[in-house]
């Protein structure tokens, strides 16, 4: 059968995009992998999967899959695309839309012009909501990583982030040091790893490692996830510039009992079908 697909990307990081309201789409660990692959496949970050919501108080439920098979919870670039697309397919007339997660509902807006806005919810500190090994909740814990001990913050923005603070992320060893942190024992579902460099008050750059995908372009739920720690560390005000390696988010945390909301942009690349 051939399955319809587009490829998007915010902020570089890429993304498969696929209808599952219009089209029926068989898809497993094995073939999400073949998929995946940049040389064989189509290559992307995340496959997305749009599906009819389970509540009708919900417009769709939003599944996302690593390039490794792996399904995980959460992705806000990815969340971002979603609006444009399911906009740009006719799939909903609706501006800002109410969708499923794992991990629960997430209210994305296209704004048009290719800018989206994601009300990413509020974000866990609880040790088992992230899921994290620790006797108590902390604005940062000590992380033992090979011969060193690092200071993290850890939190659920709907999925894993532990985030440091480094003096140059484009010094950082990221992909060492991230991969130790992505598969620590105290992270018994994994997690992303954030490095985080403060520029000022309202602004940052950072990398993240991502689980199951390794480091990414961009990672949108890492980017609320670090700006929520450096604004719990005292580092950060409300209102943050992010700047990745593949562009710039704005990310608002205005109380701390309120959600994250992310906004950035969003791109068509190419729409496509693929014999499966």
């Amino acid at each position: 059968m051939k399955l319809h697909f587009t490829k998007m990307h915010g902020l570089g990081n890429d993304f498969m995009v696929v209808d599952g309201v219009s089209q029926t789409v068989p898809l497993n660990a094995e073939r999400i992998r073949q998929l995946g692959d940049r040389h064989f496949g189509i290559g992307f970050d995340q496959l997305l999967l749009v599906e009819p919501p389970h509540s009708p108080d919900n417009d769709f439920r939003y599944r996302i899959f690593n390039n490794d098979g792996g399904e995980v919870e959460q992705c806000g670039n990815g969340a971002r695309c979603f609006a444009k697309f399911v906009s740009d397919l006719g799939l909903t007339a609706k501006s800002r839309i109410r969708v499923e997660t794992a991990k629960g509902v997430i209210a994305p807006e296209y704004l048009g012009d290719g800018q989206a806005r994601v009300d990413m919810g509020r974000p866990r500190f609880a040790p088992d909501e992230i899921p994290f090994q620790a006797e108590r909740e902390a604005v940062c814990h000590d992380l033992q990583v090979e011969d060193a001990t690092l200071s993290v913050s850890v939190v659920s923005m709907g999925n894993p982030h532990a985030v440091q603070v480094v003096a140059d992320v484009a010094l950082a060893p990221v992909t060492r040091l991230g991969a130790a942190i992505e598969n620590h024992p105290r992270f018994p579902e994994r997690v992303n790893a954030g490095f985080m460099q403060v520029v000022a008050r309202d602004e940052i750059r950072l990398r993240v490692f991502e689980r199951g995908a390794g480091e990414t372009l961009a990672c949108g739920t890492g980017a609320c996830a670090a700006v929520v720690a450096g604004i719990r560390r005292g580092l950060l005000d409300r209102r943050v510039r992010v700047h990745t390696r593949g562009g710039e988010l704005m990310v608002e945390w205005p109380a701390d009992d309120a959600a994250v909301t992310m906004t950035g942009p969003t791109v068509t690349v190419f729409q496509g079908e693929i014999e499966i």
